[in-house]
């Protein structure tokens, strides 16, 4: 596959990816921290603000391709 399609389709899976889980996210996140104190919300969205990194980090890897030797 050319680099360029490869960083074309990664970069809409990376758009995909970060529209999706903000969605969920913040849905879990009504759903469930309704009385929760501040420090339950300032935890939450710590860890979902740094947990999105882990696929897209996935994706951006597999948009540099195979390894040049």
């Amino acid at each position: 596959m050319p680099v360029r399609l490869r960083k074309f389709i990664g970069t809409i899976l990376i758009i995909v990816l970060v529209l999706f889980y903000a969605i969920v996210a913040n849905t879990i996140a009504v759903a469930t921290l309704g009385n929760a104190p501040w420090w339950g919300h300032l935890l939450y969205f710590a860890l979902t603000g740094l947990l999105w990194v882990l696929p897209a980090m996935v994706i951006i890897k597999w948009m540099a391709g195979p390894k040049q030797q």
